[in-house]
């Protein structure tokens, strides 16, 4: 693993309908929150893991066809997601308190946005890809590590294509 001060990296996976790259570009500042992640082993490496100064693919799933889109920075690490103390909202957790939040998210910045996205089934052609995550059979979570070696081959490919 990574020492704490090393720049690490992640795959966030984001419905292109529901939140873009183009939607993170056009955002105020260029910059939004990563909220609304459900899932305790994601929630984890929010809390724990993702620090400001990371770096993130972003990722289209549920497109056709679910691809890399682009790069964003961590600029704010993991803190608690407020829209499971809110009623109203799709993502209220009523066990959750605010001395006691149950889920967390983080700020993201825009970098960078790809010519063109790169499918998984290109980047699952990549032999340096070949014990990423995101590849792995039943692999579905929305916040994933990435290796640096994973990161240099993605980077290399989006900035070329």
């Amino acid at each position: 693993m990574l020492g704490s001060m090393a720049v690490q990296y992640w795959l966030f996976k984001s419905e292109p309908s529901t939140f873009s790259i183009d939607d993170l570009a056009a955002a105020p500042n260029q910059s939004t929150f990563w909220n609304g992640v459900r899932n305790y082993q994601a929630r984890n490496l929010l809390r724990d893991q993702i620090k400001a100064g990371h770096g993130v693919l972003f990722h289209h799933s549920s497109a056709d066809p679910p691809s890399v889109a682009g790069l964003a920075e961590v600029t704010r690490g993991g803190y608690p997601d407020t829209t499971q103390f809110d009623p109203r909202s799709e993502y209220y957790d009523e066990a959750a308190t605010p001395d006691a939040p149950r889920w967390f998210m983080v700020d993201i910045h825009f970098k960078e946005k790809f010519r063109h996205p790169i499918p998984l089934e290109e980047l699952r052609r990549m032999k340096a890809l070949s014990d990423m995550v995101l590849l792995q059979r039943g692999s579905r979570l929305s916040v994933q590590p990435v290796t640096p070696a994973e990161w240099k081959a993605i980077v290399a490919l989006g900035r070329s294509t």
